[in-house]
């Protein structure tokens, strides 16, 4: 018989689960219901799934082997490889229609390495959860308001692997570095931390998180950027 802790987390875990499905069936409705480009509709994704961290407090079980967070992200690692081009089946493909349309928009792996680089964070760092949102929230928040400022209001532009704005990137980081002190101030209520050294910390991630944001070509950020703003966020605050 199932303990009420475990029975606990386990209705948590299918929560999560019911939480992404339907955020992916919203952002695949976006474009023919409200007329959001497929772009707006992959960074509404982001940031909706970026949130997820905000969640792992409420995990009891954070720790091999029952280590829900891992557990909520791992099988989105599998969904949004079927629900490429590179998918090895074509009914599974066009099955998950909604979701391939948005990762159409983009490249084609984009999310498949969102999904490995918030799933290795949740291996390694679901007791420290603070972390986990270091490296997601860059990504979530910071990449989808450079995109969309960037695309928009735009001027002075630069090219390293992709074409990007200056406006954008210092949205990016602005971005960045907000969602980290609010989710800070957030995770202070639940884990013992210093939170000036934090806000710190997640200064200096925030501006690693735009760097490599500039940098990387292609989808490549949504590994770069939550991986180097996590480590970043990790040195820079003594490992807190």
């Amino acid at each position: 018989m199932l303990d009420s802790e475990f029975l606990a987390n386990l209705l948590l875990l299918i929560a999560c689960y019911a939480y992404i499905l339907l955020i992916i069936l919203i952002s695949g409705k976006l474009d023919s219901v409200a007329h959001v480009s497929r772009k707006s509709s992959r960074k509404f994704l982001h940031s909706l799934i970026g949130n997820l961290p905000f969640i792992i407090p409420f995990f009891s079980y954070t720790s091999f082997p029952l280590n829900f967070p891992f557990l909520v992200a791992a099988p989105f690692i599998l969904v949004t490889f079927l629900a490429s081009r590179y998918s090895p089946s074509k009914r599974i493909y066009e099955k998950l229609k909604g979701l391939s349309d948005i990762t159409g928009g983009g490249h084609q792996l984009g999310l498949v390495f969102y999904a490995v680089s918030y799933t290795l964070l949740a291996l390694f760092f679901s007791a420290k959860p603070y972390v986990i949102a270091a490296g997601v929230l860059p990504m979530a928040y910071g990449d989808a308001f450079a995109a969309l400022i960037g695309e928009k209001y735009g001027k002075r532009h630069y090219r390293i692997f992709a074409r990007k704005s200056l406006e954008g990137s210092i949205t990016m980081f602005l971005a960045s570095f907000i969602s980290l002190a609010v989710s800070l101030l957030f995770f202070s209520l639940f884990y013992s931390f210093p939170l000036v050294t934090a806000l710190l910390a997640a200064l200096g991630a925030a501006l690693v998180a735009t760097l490599a944001e500039s940098l990387s070509p292609l989808g490549f950020d949504n590994i770069t950027v939550p991986l180097l703003s996590a480590l970043t966020f990790l040195i820079l605050s003594g490992g807190i």
